[in-house]
């Protein structure tokens, strides 16, 4: 396995790490049910496969299926130390006592005393979110309280639109590690032709930076079909290879719901011979 450093944080993670959306809800990105038994023992043997192979990068949220895949999280992790893995699970925009309720919910559900990282669970962060975030006694000044508690180590947010409210988060001095949306479709974050997007402001700030939706939540795939239905080509190694050549993200989330993705994917960021130059891709001139 091949880790980097987090941010500020100064941890040690994988590359790759174990996204919890596809285990908690019901047929996300194919047939799935996280309340039946059997397919939720797939889940768990894929995390225990996962931490064996050295991934110690876990993403969870208290909404992905209203806490199913924190249970899953919770039993694939059973027995193993905190401190030998990176466990990150985030909070809906609440008012802020129910934010901490969320945090209190979450570590009974992933059978833990603390998380190494909660986050802001936002998707297009409006301006009533960013006040609801900074307003004294607000959700982050809740985050802080819980942080100063020991109930967490380290403050996020997780974002899939570019606005100011993600801005002010990058600027906030408040954070510790920022989750966006980064694939081969969306490249708004990084233009690195022009020097510019959300990636390079975060990494000014000496956030840890972790991707979402590395394999494009299946939409890549669907437009290929609908373009070249003939066309059998698995394109999720590429994928993968093509954001683990980005130098600023330090964590790309996969969704991994049995053993056979686990290896095939671990596999994949270990051949470094996949990886690309992103400044050379860009290029529009020769």
């Amino acid at each position: 396995m091949i880790y980097s450093i987090l941010g500020k944080t100064g941890r040690k993670v994988s590359r790759i790490g174990f996204g919890g959306a596809t285990a908690g809800f019901k047929n996300y990105t194919g047939e799935f049910d996280p309340q039946k038994r059997e397919d939720r023992e797939g889940v768990i043997a894929a995390i225990q496969r996962a931490f064996e192979l050295g991934i110690n990068y876990f993403d969870t949220a208290a909404g992905y299926g209203d806490g199913s895949s924190e249970e899953i999280f919770g039993e694939g992790l059973s027995g193993i130390p905190t401190e030998d893995i990176f466990l990150a699970t985030k909070a809906g925009i609440a008012e802020p006592h129910r934010v901490r309720a969320s945090l209190e919910r979450s570590l009974k559900n992933l059978k833990r005393d603390y998380v190494d990282l909660i986050q802001i669970h936002g998707s297009c962060l409006s301006r009533e979110d960013g006040k609801k975030i900074f307003c004294p006694g607000g959700i982050l000044e809740e985050l802080i309280k819980a942080k100063e508690e020991g109930l967490v180590k380290y403050l996020g947010f997780s974002v899939e639109c570019q606005n100011e409210v993600m801005y002010e988060m990058i600027r906030c001095k408040e954070f510790d590690v920022m989750q966006i949306e980064y694939n081969f479709l969306f490249q708004h974050p990084y233009d690195p032709f022009f020097h510019s997007g959300s990636l390079y402001d975060a990494e000014e700030e000496a956030l840890g930076i972790v991707n979402m939706r590395t394999v494009t939540s299946g939409i890549f795939q669907k437009w290929m079909n609908m373009v070249n239905p003939k066309n059998e080509f698995d394109y999720n190694g590429a994928l993968v290879q093509f954001v683990l050549s980005n130098p600023l993200i330090d964590v790309s989330l996969l969704g991994m719901r049995d053993v056979d993705i686990v290896e095939k994917n671990v596999a994949t960021c270990d051949d470094l011979s996949g990886r690309i130059d992103l400044t050379k891709l860009h290029e529009r001139y020769i």
